[in-house]
């Protein structure tokens, strides 16, 4: 199960929070069983917590969950542990499977009291779907239509009560209606480094990695924040080590395996230096638009905007402002290059001449 479900054809790079092939029953086999496991996440986790305990302590079932953040952050791995702190089976789906009200209806019919059924990426589910699981969730029923036309007529069908968990990366897409039928809302942050070098560790233990304490904190700091990237890039040193060396990772090794990769100190990978590159040496640091920065290092404008930028943004290196992204004065430092003086602490002062046209946005 993945946590994105993108329109666009993503760069396999090694620091994309999204699914990849590669990661496969690998990152099953990492998932924490319990929330005592997970790391990170304190808030929810103290939360959630509540809700799963009190609902036991009823004997009924929990209020309805839905998870929220950027992919890479155990949405997945929370509705798999909430469906293990039940003792109950869990069904998984998601948004764009449920095409139709039927393919819903079909799931819905078959759950078992007590059951977690679990959607991702919910806020692409279509319409006729989503309005039949407004009534599931709030009365565990269904109506199911036999028939067209004139004809047509509307049966019942009581469902067992089950909870659902919807996760998605972008909570302002979901309707109203949905939202509010949900008891507990999680909003899933990224990690802080020690978080994600305890992750590392844990994950290193599962693996048979022989894994330096220093090593870890390397890792966790190309990271971006997020666990899945943290253990794709401790599977990818983990080959580097065992290859070039005797399989202890160090944090000299790991600085080499990351290299080979192209994921600098910053967690940058080949695509955002060259968004920065671009945005610096070709447009004297902005303003440009999304478009014209896109064509300049010949990617799809959706990439730039939602691969590359959401992180660059994050680190301070890319700010967005009515005329377009500009470079910050850590991205011209990063670079190796000195920020221009009228770029202050990345607050961009107006430049003496006229920003450069964007051609392709209007």
């Amino acid at each position: 199960m993945t946590d994105d479900f993108d329109d666009f054809d993503e760069p396999e790079s090694a620091v994309t929070a999204s699914y990849l092939q590669s990661d496969g029953e690998v990152e099953a086999s990492l998932r924490p069983k319990s929330l005592d496991d997970f790391i990170g996440q304190p808030r929810v986790r103290e939360q959630l917590a509540l809700v799963l305990r009190g609902a036991k302590q009823r004997g009924g079932t929990p209020d309805h969950v839905l998870l929220s953040g950027p992919p890479g952050l155990g949405k997945t791995s929370m509705a798999m542990i909430i469906a293990g702190e039940l003792g109950t089976a869990l069904r998984l789906t998601s948004g764009p499977a449920l095409e139709r009200a039927g393919d819903l209806a079909a799931m819905l019919s078959n759950l078992v009291e007590g059951d977690v059924l679990f959607i991702d990426e919910i806020h692409r589910m279509a319409r006729p779907a989503e309005e039949m699981l407004y009534l599931a969730m709030e009365d565990f029923r269904v109506d199911v239509v036999v028939g067209k036309g004139p004809g047509a007529t509307s049966i019942p069908l009581d469902i067992a009560p089950f909870t659902l968990v919807g996760a998605t990366t972008r909570s302002g897409a979901l309707t109203g209606p949905l939202r509010d039928r949900f008891g507990f809302t999680g909003h899933m942050d990224f990690y802080e480094p020690d978080e994600l070098q305890l992750i590392l560790e844990r994950s290193a233990r599962i693996l048979g990695v022989r894994l330096e304490s220093d090593a870890a904190a390397e890792i966790a700091g190309r990271s971006r924040g997020t666990p899945r990237i943290a253990n794709r890039l401790l599977r990818r040193v983990r080959d580097y080590a065992e290859v070039k060396a005797d399989g202890l990772v160090t944090p000299a090794i790991a600085a080499a395996a990351l290299a080979v990769y192209d994921v600098d100190a910053l967690g940058l990978d080949r695509l955002d230096r060259a968004v920065l590159s671009a945005l610096i040496r070709s447009f004297n640091g902005g303003p440009v638009g999304v478009s014209t920065l896109a064509v300049a290092v010949g990617e799809e404008a959706a990439t730039v905007e939602e691969v590359c930028e959401p992180f660059l943004v994050r680190a301070g290196l890319v700010a967005r402002t009515p005329r377009g992204r500009v470079a910050t004065a850590a991205a011209w430092e990063h670079l190796g290059l000195v920020p221009p003086p009228d770029l202050v602490f990345g607050s961009i002062e107006v430049r003496r001449h006229e920003p450069q046209m964007d051609l392709f946005e209007s």
